[in-house]
């Protein structure tokens, strides 16, 4: 089951997968590092865009936080991961009636 808070914390791992990758990458003589999280992040944004194309079809993301996952998170995860942020928050001051400006 694709849930919001599921889909959060998954693009939250693999922002730090990746996080991990650039680690390897600055520090020379890591390569079986580079490696593993280079394939850890590609094949974690293969299924992060397959999960955020599915919930977005089943309207459990709305479409800009699935272009910040499927289209930026090739590139910066952590744009994605932002995302979620963002659109939790936003959700959340919706919810609140006291947080609305009066009118």
């Amino acid at each position: 089951m694709i849930t919001f808070t599921r889909l959060k914390w998954a693009s939250f791992a693999h922002s730090f997968v990746y996080a991990c990758l650039l680690t390897c990458w600055a520090v020379p003589g890591w390569h079986t590092g580079e490696m593993v999280f280079g394939f850890a992040h590609g094949i974690g944004w293969i299924a992060m865009c397959i999960l955020c194309l599915t919930a977005l079809r089943r309207g459990v993301i709305p479409l800009y936080l699935a272009v910040c996952v499927a289209l930026v998170g090739a590139v910066g995860p952590f744009v994605g991961s932002a995302a979620f942020l963002h659109e939790q928050r936003a959700t959340v001051r919706d919810e609140w009636p006291s947080t609305r400006p009066s009118r």
